[in-house]
């Protein structure tokens, strides 16, 4: 059996769309999965009670504290000791979850992730991962997207790692494609920091390293599978290709490519480099992003990342 851990207080419009997401999910999950929801206990069960959901699937662990987005993350991860996020990563430490992820305080998620689930050993900075739509109807996974503004090389060298074994794994790519995000396709090309990355990802025999891509590859789908970039860049990046999706829309384009750049549709983002399986998403999810966030922390989970990760840095 394998538990779904969610933030039911976590988002803009929780616990409502957590909750409504949670039902949604039930018929798309697997018949053994659990989705484990961590808050407001009467708030939630109320509204179990007002749409007739009575799926013994749904499990509550009562929490009185809520982290809120105004809140300083390492103090109130510290301080709210009964709060939905902290209690959260308490079970997925425990192993009474598979899995735990959060529409909520992306700053105390990252704080739980590093003091409840752990960096594997080696990994010198954990990294946001976000699925970009390509124009050929695949994904491109990008990282990092926010989490580490400025890199070290060996840092972005690492990023390739860490983004294979995901699309790999996760994916079903047998030898992903990865890609150094610049401003040209020689190896020349770049500031300090990509040159030097780009030296020492042509000498890896851990991943399958392309060589450069640039702003126009990553729609394509052609050239990388993984596309590695600090998280100042792939933060922008991201928010940008998240935009096309509302404007699209407002002039009455409709096709599966920019329907796929909808961050409904994508749920969450993965934290790479950690012991344990963490999603973090949108702060305004609808029900039907805390879905697919609950169905991607349950894909997550299936695919046991998490044990390849740890043994592809045991390797090195």
């Amino acid at each position: 059996m394998l538990r779904i851990g969610i933030d039911a207080m976590g988002g803009d419009f929780a616990p409502e769309a957590v909750v409504m997401g949670a039902i949604e999910a039930l018929e798309a999950i697997a018949p053994e999965s659990r989705i484990v929801l961590f808050g407001d206990k009467e708030a939630i069960e109320a509204i179990l009670t007002r749409e007739g959901c009575t799926d013994e699937r749904i499990e509550i662990v009562p929490t009185t504290e809520v982290i809120t987005m105004n809140d300083h993350p390492a103090k109130a991860y510290a301080q709210k000791a009964d709060s939905s996020i902290k209690v959260g990563f308490n079970y997925l430490k425990a192993g009474k979850i598979d899995g735990f992820a959060s529409a909520g305080s992306t700053g105390a998620m990252m704080v739980g992730a590093f003091y409840a689930a752990e960096v594997i050993d080696g990994v010198i900075r954990p990294a946001i991962s976000a699925p970009v739509a390509t124009a050929i109807g695949t994904q491109s996974l990008l990282l990092d997207v926010g989490l580490n503004a400025d890199c070290r090389p060996d840092v972005l060298d690492q990023y390739g790692l860490l983004g294979s074994v995901y699309a790999k794994y996760v994916w079903g790519i047998e030898n992903p494609r990865v890609g150094l995000l610049n401003i040209g396709s020689e190896s020349e090309k770049g500031n300090l920091t990509t040159k030097a990355a780009h030296e020492i990802m042509a000498g890896t025999t851990h991943y399958n390293f392309v060589g450069n891509v640039e702003g126009y590859d990553l729609f394509s789908g052609k050239k990388a599978d993984v596309i590695v970039c600090d998280g100042f860049i792939g933060n922008i990046l991201l928010k940008a290709s998240e935009s096309l999706y509302p404007i699209t829309a407002a002039h009455g384009i409709k096709n599966d490519f920019f329907s796929a750049l909808n961050y409904e549709e994508v749920g969450g983002t993965p934290v790479l480099g950690i012991g344990r399986v963490v999603i973090i998403g949108h702060g305004c999810s609808s029900p039907k992003a805390i879905k697919n966030m609950i169905l991607k922390t349950e894909m997550s989970a299936k695919a046991g990342y998490v044990e390849k990760l740890t043994e592809a840095f045991a390797a090195l």
